[in-house]
């Protein structure tokens, strides 16, 4: 079930082709036989939003909060456009199709995390409920997609539970958003999650909701193009400074949109490491811890994704898309290809990377 990628037409996808880079690049062949893997992609649950729809306050989500008006009804508009791809399975595997992907890894919708409920127990239904439609989506097309569930961070020992439910029902891990309710992930309430991420051998994906202080961000939809990549940046830091990834070096964590900054400057943390006393928490310089995460390919110019690649290895860089919303990558085969890697590169980025990763 090969797809052959060919570049998209003008207006195929949802919000045209990026204008990060110049369309016509010069692209390099789709390796032979090769398997390509989308490991960034999200569907909707609409009876876990059912559930909580009383209950659950949008306003709690800084990508709801640190928005205009403007903003707020462009989304509104978007939410409404990509319903069908959010839910349909057929839509969905014709879109692959299109992009030239062969499997897609799927999460729920950042939106779909229910950390600020403030029933526990709810919490609890609500994440089994997206859950178990997650796995209705990916059990709807066997071969085709994998799975990374949702836990209700919240309540750590919950979160626990239901990591260990997704291991025994084919999940490869879980998303969690970039911070809880104003804690850092390397809170050490949080450790029992980290143990057992790490015991269970779960890959566990940072998705970022907005930044958490956003509001200078309001306007442009900052608080996505800036505050995105900018609260995945601050939760890898403490990750890090705090010793979570010295502590569970095998730990499989990955990053989307390329790790927002964290990546693209790295030297300012290992600086930093060695010219202050207060930030020597680690016995390694803070990207040797960095470069044992995994990283989407979301990053849209070839420069950003061979820098990506320079610092870390094609072994920790994979292909990925944010289908189906407007920051996402629409022609990721491409991006890829144009980015002017050597065949052995190009193979890992586009599949293999993934695939050791996700035992697929």
């Amino acid at each position: 079930m090969h797809s052959h990628h060919k570049p998209l037409p003008p207006g195929a996808n949802r919000y045209d082709a990026t204008a990060a880079r110049p369309s016509g690049l010069p692209r390099a062949p789709l390796p032979a036989g090769a398997r390509t893997v989308d490991m960034h992609s999200h569907v909707d649950v609409p009876e876990a939003q059912a559930l909580v729809a009383a209950a659950f306050d949008p306003m709690t989500m800084p990508l709801v909060r640190f928005a205009t008006a403007d903003t707020r009804a462009l989304n509104m508009k978007q939410n409404a456009e990509r319903r069908d791809v959010m839910l349909d399975v057929d839509q969905r595997l014709a879109e692959m199709a299109r992009y030239g992907i062969d499997h897609q890894v799927i999460m729920p919708s950042p939106f779909q995390c229910f950390y600020s409920l403030p029933d526990a127990g709810l919490a609890v239904e609500a994440t089994r409920a997206v859950n178990e439609g997650v796995a209705r989506f990916r059990d709807a097309a066997p071969g085709r997609f994998s799975a990374l569930g949702s836990v209700p961070l919240a309540d750590p020992a919950a979160a626990v539970a239901e990591l260990g439910w997704l291991m025994a029902h084919g999940f490869r891990g879980a998303q969690i958003l970039t911070s809880v309710n104003g804690l850092e992930l390397s809170d050490p309430r949080f450790e029992p999650f980290w143990a057992a991420a790490e015991a269970l051998g779960a890959v566990i994906l940072l998705h970022p909701n907005g930044f958490s202080d956003g509001a200078r961000l309001s306007r442009f939809y900052f608080n996505n193009t800036i505050g995105n990549p900018f609260d995945t940046t601050v939760a890898l830091h403490y990750l890090i400074f705090d010793g979570v990834l010295e502590r569970y070096p095998a730990l499989k964590l990955i990053a989307v949109h390329g790790g927002g900054y964290a990546a693209a400057y790295s030297g300012r943390m290992d600086h930093a490491w060695g010219a202050r006393s207060d930030c020597q928490t680690t016995p390694l310089p803070p990207t040797e811890y960095l470069k044992r995460i995994y990283f989407d390919s979301v990053v849209f110019t070839p420069h950003q994704l061979q820098a990506l690649v320079a610092l870390v290895g094609a072994d920790h860089v994979m292909m990925g898309t944010d289908y189906p919303y407007d920051m996402a990558e629409y022609d990721p085969v491409g991006h890829v290809l144009e980015s002017g890697f050597d065949e052995g590169t190009t193979r890992a980025l586009l599949g293999e990377t993934a695939r050791r990763l996700f035992g697929l």
